[in-house]
């Protein structure tokens, strides 16, 4: 615009209607800058208010020296992220996104004003700087398609790796008899037919439907079982299904009809076979269960189990399906049995049994999280393989309960229980388990001692007996309802002298990762005890005044948050962040439970959870992926006029038998976008050796989520929360599908590197398992794809992928 021509009515209209927006961006941005100050927070907001408001009230009466101070905002708007967010980009994407838009749409528009001479400037500098904002925004749009804050192998770290691949054996294929492959829980195949080369060649071969699809308070997290030429898969409704491992045409289906309250879903099954000469000799070993010479030919020899959700235990002919009469009543026995009268929905299982070779079927069970004291005990028992008979059982609370207990009794009430999956070494003959806490979660002072001893304990057993090993405790009067989510990974750890150490590494939902001799129980990685906040308890609470950290392997999450770290989409949606961040209670770790609200990092989710970890053997990593989001918890008095019903859901936890109720909410903005930086979630591989991280990468895009629960279709790799866990195999893959975004992907084991991604019919959160077929020797890869956690699109399909012919 030259300085005689004057602006159109419609220009000047457009002129005031930017000024307008930027005056109401202005005023919330002095009235929450107003607020965040206060609270001794951050003034960078009401600067900026401050001129964006004089900018907006001179553009808006056609003065051009409104641009003028925009462009010093947007030079202060730049030196405060350089100054915040260093060379983090995701720290930079709020604080520049929205000055920078606005600043196009104010520069582009100044040439309006011309009511003064100032304005002939702005009919020069207008356009080119609009034009300049507006690379700026294409340029950090583009950048958000590139993965930030990646982790990569160093030269060393990548030399290490090959020379360990020079000295791994052939293939040896198995059968993928449980959860993890195997007892130890490795979630490893020492299979290469498909590998890190032809990776990229991978073609669906078969999909099959369950029937069964997960809607409401069911999800399918189920990793299938293969024993020879039949997959067995369960689904949310506990119904199990038997497939041909070559086409996925069904061979049988069983329906247990059983239902259970809420959170329901089958992540494994047991298998046995009986017909095998280590059965017979073994069972002899458990007292008063007879050695039985031989087991009539044809009658169940081998058997799947199943847990359900409404507390039975079912073993089931593996080649027809029909329950073995054999095995308890008419092939079930009741998990409920010792344990009193209490509500149903209180009690039942979705993770699977573990099946020993040496005949024996241990079982923990899900407790209800927070509604009562006195709930259900987390007693956890070992039962024969053929009969279904109880072997030991132990009682925490009671150690003098070995079997049932005495009659009128039952076992001890409201005791930490194991939930997830257990693991087994049958050389040293234990099994062991990740406990959970004490309920309710947030509120500890009725624990007893021995509740405090064994709240977010691991603990070996002696699979004979029953009895107590040993045990180790991650958390120590554990109020945040971190109790160990996952199934623990037996490994033997290079000790540095040519030899090996039997390892035990358990993951947490701190994101800590302990690594302890699972013969001993003693820490292989140093474990220090570290202070911890312990003040504004609630009367009648008490708190550990240090708590473990295994500061000898490396903890996978950020670290302790600050205000400046609050994140959001925009400006405007980190600034309700920040004043969030400051109304609540902080103090790092541990932050104690109090009757003001305060922020849990990590949350209640995790860290870690239920996926638990690969262990790439080949290379000798430990492959972990994790969560990364805070939740505001806080107590309020109860009042028995407005206590919350049982199952009050999230937010609404009724506490009962305590003087407080819990409530909970995830740490989000008000477009449901997390306060917590980017990644949201990662993919670490850690050496067990140097127990360094060889690599890290964001793991999954936004482009089936976004804010307020709106798809953006954008491929983001910002790195989303996880489900489920990694499959490592000896072809250098690690394959991945429990992400929020559609896919399944394969990562180079290496270099982190995704080498591979095929797009699904809607999410998953199981974790896959692999298997080579005994007909047709072709290798596949199989797992569910049912829905993602927090996604509507839901689905009952069973997946497999191998090699073209």
């Amino acid at each position: 615009m030259t300085a005689s021509m004057a602006p159109s009515r419609g220009q000047v209209f457009w002129l005031r209607l930017v000024s307008v927006f930027l005056l109401l961006i202005s005023l919330y941005l002095l009235y929450g800058g107003a607020q965040l100050v206060a609270l001794g927070g951050s003034a960078a907001y009401i600067v900026i208010g401050l001129l964006w408001l004089v900018a907006a009230a001179l553009l808006f009466v056609r003065r051009s020296a409104g641009a003028w101070v925009y462009l010093v905002s947007l030079l202060l708007c730049t030196g405060w992220a350089a100054w915040e967010a260093g060379n983090v980009f995701w720290q930079w994407f709020p604080r520049i996104m929205l000055p920078v838009g606005l600043g196009m749409l104010v520069f582009w528009t100044a040439p309006f004003a011309r009511r003064n001479a100032e304005s002939g400037a702005w009919a020069r500098l207008g356009r080119p700087l609009g034009a300049v904002c507006a690379l700026v925004l294409v340029a950090m749009l583009g950048l958000m398609l590139v993965p930030h804050g990646v982790t990569e192998p160093s030269a060393g770290q990548l030399a290490r790796g090959e020379a360990r691949e020079g000295a791994q054996q052939a293939d040896a294929p198995r059968d993928w008899t449980h959860y993890a492959g195997s007892e130890a829980g490795r979630r490893y195949a020492a299979i290469s037919q498909i590998n890190a080369d032809n990776v990229g060649k991978l073609k669906l071969a078969w999909s099959a439907h369950t029937g069964d699809i997960a809607t409401g308070q069911y999800e399918d997290q189920n990793t299938p079982l293969q024993i020879g030429d039949t997959l067995y898969v369960c689904t949310p409704r506990n119904r199990v299904l038997a497939l041909d491992v070559d086409t996925g045409e069904q061979k049988w289906s069983f329906d247990p009809k059983g239902d259970g309250p809420e959170f329901l879903r089958c992540r494994s099954l047991g298998y046995a076979d009986l017909a095998k000469n280590s059965y017979v000799p073994k069972r002899a070993i458990f007292e008063g269960v007879p050695p039985s010479a031989s087991l009539p030919q044809g009658a169940c020899e081998q058997r799947i189990y199943l847990t359900t959700a409404d507390a039975r235990m079912m073993a089931l002919d593996a080649s027809t399906g029909k329950p073995c009469e054999d095995f308890g009543e008419y092939g079930a026995i009741s998990l409920r049995t010792g344990l009193g009268d209490f509500d149903p929905r209180f009690y039942f299982n979705n993770t699977g049994p573990l099946v020993i070779e040496n005949g024996l079927i241990v079982v923990g069970a899900r407790v209800k999280d927070n509604q009562a004291v006195g709930e259900p005990s987390g007693v956890v028992r070992g039962f024969d393989v053929r009969t279904g008979a109880l072997i030991w059982a132990w009682d925490l609370g009671d150690p003098a309960i070995t079997k049932l207990p005495p009659p009128g009794e039952t076992y001890t009430k409201g005791t930490p229980n194991v939930w997830t999956s257990i693991a087994a070494d049958e050389d040293l003959g234990m099994v062991y388990l990740p406990l959970g806490n004490a309920t309710p979660d947030f509120w500890g002072g009725h624990r007893t001692e021995a509740d405090d001893e064994y709240s977010s304990a691991v603990v070996a057993l002696d699979y004979v007996s029953g009895k107590e090993k040993w045990h180790y405790q991650t958390v120590h009067h554990d109020l945040w309802d971190y109790d160990l989510p996952s199934q623990p990974a037996l490994y033997d750890i290079p000790d540095g002298k040519g030899g090996v150490t039997p390892a035990l590494i358990q993951l947490t939902k701190r994101g800590e990762i302990f690594m302890l001799d699972r013969r001993t129980g003693q820490p292989i990685a140093e474990v220090v005890e570290k202070p911890v906040p312990t003040h504004d308890l609630p009367q009648g609470e008490r708190i550990s005044p240090t708590q473990p950290y295994s500061v000898g392997m490396p903890a996978i999450r950020h670290p302790v948050l600050k205000e400046s770290d609050m994140w959001g989409m925009t400006m405007l949606d980190q600034l309700a962040c920040r004043i969030a961040f400051k109304r609540a209670r902080y103090d790092g770790d541990f932050t104690p439970q109090s009757t003001h609200p305060i922020i849990q990092y990590p949350g209640n989710l995790g860290g870690f959870n239920w996926g638990s970890a690969t262990v790439d053997e080949k290379h000798n990593y430990l492959i972990v992926n994790d969560i990364r989001t805070a939740i505001v918890s806080w107590l309020v008095p109860r009042d028995p006029e407005n206590d919350p019903q049982y199952f009050g859901g999230l937010g609404n936890y009724p506490q009962f038998g305590t003087p407080y109720i819990n409530r909970l909410t995830n740490f989000m903005s008000g477009l449901g976008v997390p306060c917590t930086p980017p990644p949201l979630g990662t993919m670490t591989a850690i050496d067990l050796e140097t127990r360094e991280i060889v690599w890290q990468i964001p793991l999954g895009t936004t482009r089936d989520s976004g804010p307020m629960g709106i798809k953006t279709h954008l491929p983001v790799p910002v790195g989303m929360p996880t489900m489920g866990a990694g499959l490592a195999t000896q072809g250098d893959l690690v394959f991945f599908t429990g992400t929020q975004d559609y896919y399944v992907r394969a990562m180079d084991a290496r270099t982190g590197k995704e080498v591979w991604k095929e797009r699904l019919p809607v999410g998953g959160q199981a974790t896959p398992m692999t298997y080579v077929s005994p007909k047709t020797g072709k290798q596949y890869i199989v797992f569910t794809a049912s829905g993602s956690r927090g996604q509507p699109d839901r689905g009952d399909y069973v997946m497999a992928y191998a090699l073209p012919d």
